[in-house]
């Protein structure tokens, strides 16, 4: 069963995110969370228990932000040969098991497939997560402490 407390956890980072709906299914009952303009609802639904209908926040929309001079002037990388590792949640991402301690892992590292490469904070929860190839990272792809998607590139590995 979910906590009040984990429901609004949710809403909160669904609502930080361009996620527009997250289904969640645990021990026989279902959470179902949309943003305004596709469902004004949030449905959480369990086998022995009514439907329960909560209004869900109107979201504020921003624009994004346009791209740097040096991006703009920098030509496009081919990516198509390197490894992605994305994001298996939506959390915040940390490139260090504490504010004070190293980064995992830097652009240039050699990792292999079950080097930790970040955490993943969802609900409170740390979640390490593993490189999954052997390489080189080439490139970080997010800011410490960013909220992330699930299925958003995160680094760029250049597989050996």
């Amino acid at each position: 069963m979910f906590k009040l407390s984990e429901i609004k956890e949710l809403i909160k980072l669904v609502d930080q995110t361009s996620v527009h709906e997250l289904e969640i299914e645990n021990e026989g009952m279902r959470l179902s969370i949309r943003k305004p303009g596709r469902t004004e609802v949030v449905n959480v639904q369990a086998p022995s228990f009514p439907t329960t209908y909560l209004p869900s926040a109107p979201i504020a929309q921003t624009a994004p932000a346009a791209p740097s001079e040096e991006a703009k002037a920098a030509p496009a990388a081919d990516t198509s040969n390197l490894h992605r590792i994305v994001s298996p949640m939506v959390g915040t991402f940390y490139r260090s098991p504490s504010p004070d301690a190293s980064p995992f892992v830097n652009i240039g590292d050699r990792v292999s497939d079950k080097t930790v490469v970040c955490i993943l904070e969802a609900m409170k929860l740390m979640n390490p997560l593993e490189a999954e190839v052997k390489g080189e990272i080439v490139d970080i792809l997010v800011e410490n402490g960013q909220l992330v998607e699930f299925g958003q590139p995160l680094f760029l590995v250049k597989p050996e």
